[in-house]
């Protein structure tokens, strides 16, 4: 068992973290990263459209992505991926073989619901 405590968090903390719902509009390979991955762009409702890269290429394809809800965090810092600025982390359980479950809400909620 990891030992938590050397990283816990304040409420304070936890509150700066924008966890919201957003819909998977486009989906596609990201041909020019290293990692098998797919380039999304995620619509966030108020907050806009935004893009990611994510290495989910295991569990699904970009066809079965397009149109499903997923979690993410939207006030990262801008990070260069290769030849895109992904703009967010969708958020996922790490399997055995690093494989990627996404986490979703169990049922469609209105895009840029906050999670807390």
């Amino acid at each position: 068992m990891n030992n938590i405590q050397n990283n816990e968090l304040t409420w304070s903390d936890f509150t700066k973290v924008e966890m919201r719902i957003g819909t998977i509009i486009t989906a596609e390979i990201f041909k020019e990263v290293k990692n098998p991955a797919y380039k999304m762009q995620i619509d966030f409702g108020e907050y806009g459209i935004k893009k990611t890269s994510a290495q989910i290429t295991k569990l699904y394809t970009p066809e079965e992505l397009i149109g499903n809800q997923v979690i993410a965090v939207i006030n990262f810092p801008k990070k260069q991926i290769a030849t895109m600025m992904s703009e967010c982390l969708v958020l996922g359980g790490i399997g055995e073989n690093k494989e990627v479950t996404l986490i979703a809400p169990e049922r469609n909620i209105k895009n840029g619901t906050r999670i807390g």
